[in-house]
């Protein structure tokens, strides 16, 4: 009986310990293409106890409709930190780089509003939208990172994008076979920021 009992203690104890991530995606990270349960995220969960995520992820999603589904998310699931993955489809509509960097800037203000730590994506779009564009697009995220002292975390896309056998027929997802891939590199992202939280925190 004892021994039961220290073990529902330790698992009661690490569920109050588990820190929430709630992921803000686009189809990257919604698992386009596939089963939820194929998809990144939930790979994630299920190699680690340490956060609870919550993937309020959706194909197609821009910084303006993130930015409007924030508000309801942050009062409903009280994250301990936000995955700010967004901007592809801004870049691939070719808004302006004034209008995303605005909105992203929005979204972090706001999580940093609601006692949450905002963790943003480097963002890269496809070169064919010309150099002069994705360059400035793709140096909106260091300049927000500094701009907010926040961390900016590599876009876990760039060694998948160069591998057509990890990549969907459209040329712009990964397939199921890119996802146990980019679990792992998150993975060890999510990781280090823990460690750096728990140091901060001391």
């Amino acid at each position: 009986m004892r021994i039961i009992l220290l073990l529902l203690i330790g698992l009661f104890s690490q569920a109050a310990v588990a820190q929430k991530l709630l992921i803000l995606g686009d189809s990257l990270s919604a698992a386009y293409g596939m089963q939820q349960h194929q998809g990144w995220p939930h790979l994630l969960q299920q190699q680690q106890q340490q956060w609870q995520l919550v993937n309020a992820s959706i194909s197609g999603e821009t910084t303006a409709g993130g930015l409007a589904r924030l508000p309801e998310l942050l009062r409903q699931h009280k994250p301990d930190a936000v995955l700010i993955e967004l901007g592809g489809n801004d870049g691939l509509r070719g808004f302006t780089v004034k209008s995303v960097q605005a909105n992203l800037s929005e979204i972090i203000t706001l999580v940093k509003q609601y006692n949450a730590t905002p963790v943003l994506m480097q963002i890269r779009i496809p070169p064919n939208y010309g150099p002069r564009y994705g360059q400035q697009f793709s140096d909106i995220y260091p300049q927000l990172a500094e701009q907010h002292q926040i961390t900016l975390w590599p876009f876990f896309m760039d060694d998948i994008a160069v591998n057509s056998e990890l990549m969907l027929a459209d040329g712009i997802h990964p397939n199921s076979e890119a996802q146990p891939l980019i679990s792992e590199f998150v993975g060890k992202l999510l990781e280090d920021f823990a460690t750096q939280q728990q140091n901060t925190q001391g």
